[in-house]
């Protein structure tokens, strides 16, 4: 069937539309760590990690609501509702916005992309899938090149640096996790509603602890900062929310993961831009082996595979038999 140019049209404009969406969650993503940064100059840690969430939360509803998802969770998944809340949302962002008192932004998001790796890993231990020779060796390779890193910047060495570093590994390990538990005992609730409620209840969670531990002084808190946190909860959690959803329904999941390769490289820049830092050309080169290395373990070789065994297997049938 001969394809119309209304077709080939509409074609062509579903792919620009994919493509500068992925490219806006990129975008995105790469700069929400730099607003973590600047929310965190003159807000405390518990309470600017808690604020973005009570910020995001209406507007999460609002799309749950739209959507027609339920906002609460089955009752026989209560167990996991209060380990999402607590495991993936309110501890992690805490030790992300707590990390980033010490640790550079660009940084940051180089840590976090550890993410991917960690859920591999519990992937092997919860799900029983085997870890693959390429992927052995991007982590091994990219956690080499992330010790190298930390030594360079110097933060193996002093005790708040190593904190700051522990914390926020400490965060991608707990969205590796859940990331894989969900697979196995959660994949059937609605995107929307697995968002929303922990989302909203983390976000008074930990603005209420920041209000026992940290007893803030908002109006000290700077402009810039308030703006950070208007930024995190409006375009980075609600609207990167459903971008990323939207593009889920519509990209392969190993293209979509290499956003985890990408944004490092938009928060590195950007982050180095602001914080007024030069980029090293051992910092440039080493974050970019780490790069390399994670995203050499989302390489599809199952799939490689096959298709150059079929290739093959068609090219030897195809040869004419010799006879004597």
């Amino acid at each position: 069937m001969a394809i119309t140019q209304r077709q080939l049209r509409i074609f062509w404009q579903s792919s620009l539309v994919t493509a500068i969406l992925y490219s806006v969650v990129c975008l995105t993503w790469g700069t929400t760590w730099l607003g973590i940064k600047v929310a965190v100059d003159s807000i405390p840690p518990l309470t600017a990690s808690g604020a973005r969430f009570v910020i995001a939360f209406p507007f999460l509803l609002i799309i749950c609501l739209l959507a027609r998802a339920p906002v609460f969770f089955p009752k026989n998944r209560r167990v996991f509702f209060v380990l999402l809340t607590v495991f993936y949302f309110s501890v992690p962002y805490y030790f992300i916005s707590y990390g980033e008192q010490y640790v550079s932004s660009g940084l940051t998001s180089l840590l976090f992309s550890t993410m991917p790796i960690f859920s591999i890993i519990f992937s092997a231990l919860l799900l029983n899938e085997k870890i693959k020779v390429n992927q052995v060796v991007g982590i091994t390779i990219g956690f080499g090149c992330l010790v190298v890193i930390l030594k360079s910047e110097g933060l193996i060495f002093t005790h708040t640096g190593l904190t700051g570093v522990l914390a926020i590994l400490s965060a991608a390990m707990m969205h590796g996790f859940l990331y894989v538990f969900s697979k196995k005992n959660a994949s059937d609730i609605n995107v929307f509603t697995f968002n929303t409620l922990p989302v909203g209840l983390a976000g008074f969670l930990l603005c209420g602890a920041g209000l026992v531990v940290e007893k803030p002084d908002l109006s000290t808190a700077s402009q810039a900062s308030w703006i950070a946190l208007l930024y995190l909860g409006v375009v980075a959690s609600a609207g990167g929310f459903i971008v990323y959803f939207y593009l889920l329904k519509r990209m392969s999941p190993i293209i979509l993961s290499f956003i985890f390769i990408i944004f490092p490289v938009v928060a590195v820049g950007i982050g180095a831009l602001y914080e007024n830092k030069t980029v090293t050309p051992e910092f440039f080169i080493f974050s970019s082996l780490m790069l390399i290395g994670f995203g050499l373990t989302k390489l599809p070789i199952d799939t490689l595979k096959r298709r150059l065994e079929n290739i093959y297997g068609t090219e030897r049938s195809a040869k004419p038999a010799y006879r004597r």
